[in-house]
Parts: structure tokens; C-alpha cells; sequence
């Protein structure tokens, strides 16, 4: 490495923690925002975008040139391209997003509980914002807009660095966003900050003391990376290895429809389904027509052998030992009849990615069981994989979905940027007489 290039780096390296120290100091101004301050910042950002959407659209359109050539070259992947994508609906998606945070109830001050520990001695358990978030991110460009929102409404303040590939998207929607913070002279433009570099995601992921938490957005690879650099908390999920189980008592025109919503409606998202299991009882009156729908949608079926049994040799291929853990993203499905709801089960927790999972059936202590025993974080009985998404869980919008089962699991909204403190109010109290036996705890809940 030259003199040069390491004088480079360090320069970098300094840039990246000035913004983290900028980052915790507009923190701090965040939390003492009253809620109908937040609020109002988010309805102008909210109208920010939607004046915004020709900067959007021209900066997405010099991405998407870019990325196209990547496509071609077999760089990128269809899936991700089709992420990278921006339309005026998309852009108006994004405002109507963020009117929605704005309509949240405010996390912030929320009592968890309260305890009378003693006369005059009560402790109060409230919400509270992380601080700094940072969030490492592919392809996506709605996804700023939607953590801008999030941390703002939760009083974080925000580190962004997106991919590549939607560099100039995000860019003008980070500008957008500031420009609107700029104009309330007690809210801080530092609340939200995007990187711009690989080399200042390393960077970032050794500010322990100026950077609360991360979270990763994207490919398994993303996140293993992430992972095992940071030094720093990380809160997310590597993969969307997501089932539809079709029981023997399913009804077969839901589980055809549910099966199809949940892979052909948007393949390349994680909460799409990966791999369909299917009763070895109804898989002859299901399967037929289940594969028929899913060709003329083009969907590649890639099957167990009993199922090529089944199917014509043609419509399908075999299927690996590798096929049942591998995230598409694509308009690929695994295919597997299995025995009874155990096989299906055993499966799902061997092969899954605690993500989201779903039981068509019509029995109610099938689904019972299912719902207990699959260890994920999303379990649903007669409705798509699809539906795991903050949005649509009325959370306003996401900040990402955990398979973690600390903090916060399944989608997150504001409640997966919030922490808790404990306050304790007391009269000139101490220890001394409780330890002494003299003065005895109440431990009353009060709530």
C-alpha cells in the first residue's frame, strides 16, 4: 500500500467519524422534539417527495442506465434491477409512507410499566430512542425515504449507505430530505447522513461509541458481511427462505391462490416464498393445476421425485439438496410432497430462514400446531408470505424484517428504533436500610 493510499484511507476514516460524532449531537436534539414537531417535519418531507419526484426520477434513470449494462453482463441479477426501479407511483408511495409514520402514535416517553418500590420510591419503565442508527442497504431507493421517516418519528438520527448501483437515487432523496430538515431551525440536518464508499462502511462499523445499532438490507452476502465486521450491534436477517405448506384438509382454490400470490406477485422480495411443501393426500388433486398456473406465469419448478412423478418431465427439473435452502428471488419455486404436517414442519425448521411461513389448511388444530412448532418469525394459516411487511402490519412503514430473537423479531417499524430506560424517583432514599432488613420492598405494580 502507497503513502498515498494510506493517507487516503485515513482521511476517510475521518470523515466517516465526523459524520458519526455530527450523527450522535443531532441524536440528542432529536429526543428533546416535541411529537408535533416530528410530525410536522415528516407531512413537509411527505410533500418534499412528491414535489421532488422529476429530481427523483431523472437521478433513477441514470442508475437504471448504468445498472443495465451490469444486467447484461450478467453482474447484476433481474431481481435486484427490478428493485432498483422507480416510478412516479413509487415516488407517491413513498409520500403517502411517510404521511402514514407521521399518523403514528409517538413511541417515544411510552410507560411500560411502573413500580412502587417503597413509599415514595417509583420506578417507571419508558421508551426511548436508540440514538444512531446505521443502515446498509441494496438496490432499494424507497428504503430512505422510509428509515428517514422512522428515525425521525423515533427520534434516531440515520446513517445511510446504499448500494452502488442506486447511488445517484439516493443521493437526491437524501438532498430532498435535508433540505426540508433545513428549513425548521430546531431540527438538525445531520438527521440523516449517507455514506458513500465500501471502504466507509468498514469505517462505520468500528464506531462503537458513536453508532447504536445496525441494520443490513439486503443479500445474504450483505449481511454475513456486515456481520462479522461490525462491532456494533446488527439487527436483520441474512435470507427470505419462505414456505406455503398445503395441508391434506386444505381448501384447494385458497391454497392455489395463496401459493401463486406468494411467489409470482413480487418474486424478488424476501417475503416471497422460495419453496411450496405439499401433502402427499391432496398433492394429486392440487399439484396439476397449481403447475399449470404457475407456467403460464413462467415460474421454473424444480421438484422432489415424487413430484416429477406426478408432473409432466417437462414442465419441471429436479431439484438439489441446495435447492431447498436458496433464496431465488426469482421466479423459481421448490416442490416437495411430503408425508404428513411433521415432515412439513421438520422441513421448514431445517431448511428455512426464520423469516415468514404459511399453512393452507382448513383444520384448525393443524394450524395450531404448525403455528407453534415452525420456529419463525412470521406464522400464518390461509394467507400469502407476502403480508410480512410493515406496511401492511400497520407499523406505517419498515425498517427491515429480524428472524433475530432478541429485541425485535419479525418486520420493524418504530418499535424495533426504540429502547427502554428506567427512571426512578425517590425522596432522599437508600440502600442501606433495605439491606439491613430495617425497611422492606413493596414491589407493587402500579402498571
Amino acid at each position: 500500500m502507497s503513502q498515498q493510499t494510506s493517507a487516503q484511507l485515513q482521511e476517510s476514516a475521518a470523515a466517516v467519524a465526523a459524520i458519526a460524532r455530527r450523527a450522535r449531537a443531532a441524536s440528542r436534539s432529536l429526543a428533546k422534539l416535541s411529537a408535533e414537531t416530528r410530525n410536522e417535519v415528516l407531512m413537509a418531507a411527505a410533500q418534499a417527495l412528491d414535489q421532488g419526484s422529476a429530481r427523483i426520477l431523472e437521478a433513477n434513470e441514470r442508475d437504471c442506465r448504468a445498472a443495465q449494462g451490469a444486467v447484461s453482463a450478467g453482474k447484476m441479477s433481474a431481481a435486484m434491477f427490478a428493485r432498483l426501479r422507480v416510478t412516479e407511483h413509487g415516488i407517491a408511495q413513498m409520500a403517502t409512507q411517510v404521511r402514514e409514520v407521521a399518523r403514528l402514535e409517538d413511541p417515544l416517553g411510552r410507560r411500560l410499566s411502573v413500580t412502587e418500590l417503597d413509599d415514595h420510591l417509583v420506578l417507571y419503565k419508558e421508551t426511548c430512542p436508540f440514538g444512531v442508527v446505521g443502515v446498509v442497504f441494496e438496490s432499494r431507493p424507497d428504503v430512505v425515504p422510509q428509515l428517514a421517516s422512522l428515525g425521525l418519528k423515533s427520534g434516531n438520527a440515520v446513517i445511510m449507505k446504499g448500494g452502488a448501483e442506486s447511488a445517484q437515487t439516493n443521493e437526491v432523496l437524501v438532498a430532498i430530505w435535508r433540505e426540508c430538515l433545513g428549513r425548521f431551525p430546531s431540527v438538525p440536518v445531520d438527521a440523516i447522513s449517507l455514506l458513500q464508499t465500501r471502504a466507509d462502511v468498514l469505517d462505520l462499523l468500528s464506531l462503537d461509541r458513536d453508532v447504536d445499532l445496525i441494520i443490513p438490507r439486503g443479500s445474504y452476502e450483505l449481511v454475513q458481511f456486515i456481520m462479522q465486521h461490525s462491532r456494533i450491534p446488527v439487527l436483520g436477517h441474512s435470507e427470505g427462505i419462505c414456505h406455503v405448506y398445503v395441508d391434506r384438509a386444505a381448501d384447494i382454490h385458497k391454497a392455489i391462490d395463496i401459493a401463486y400470490d406468494a411467489k409470482v406477485q413480487y418474486p424478488a422480495v424476501c417475503n416471497a416464498a422460495e419453496t411450496l411443501l405439499v401433502h402427499e393426500g391432496i398433492a394429486e388433486a392440487f399439484l396439476p393445476r397449481m403447475a399449470a398456473k404457475f407456467e403460464e406465469a413462467g415460474v421454473e419448478i424444480r421438484g422432489c421425485a415424487k413430484t416429477l412423478a406426478l408432473l409432466p418431465a417437462a414442465a419441471i427439473v429436479p431439484a438439489t439438496e441446495r435447492d431447498w435452502a436458496t433464496e431465488y428471488g426469482d421466479l423459481i419455486l421448490s416442490v416437495k410432497i411430503v408425508a404428513d404436517l411433521d415432515e412439513a414442519i421438520d422441513h421448514i425448521n431445517r431448511y428455512g430462514s426464520r423469516h415468514t411461513d404459511a399453512i393452507v389448511t382448513e383444520d384448525a388444530e393443524a394450524a395450531q400446531r404448525f403455528m407453534s412448532e415452525v420456529d419463525s418469525a412470521g406464522v400464518y394459516q390461509n394467507a400469502s408470505t407476502r403480508f410480512a411487511d410493515g406496511y401492511r402490519y400497520g407499523l406505517g412503514a419498515e425498517v427491515g424484517i429480524s428472524t433475530s430473537k432478541l429485541h425485535a423479531r419479525g418486520p420493524m417499524g418504530l418499535e424495533g428504533l426504540t429502547t427502554y430506560k428506567y427512571k426512578l424517583f425517590g425522596d432522599g432514599h437508600t440502600v442501606a436500610p433495605y439491606t439491613t432488613g430495617e425497611k422492606k420492598f413493596k414491589h407493587r405494580r402500579l402498571q
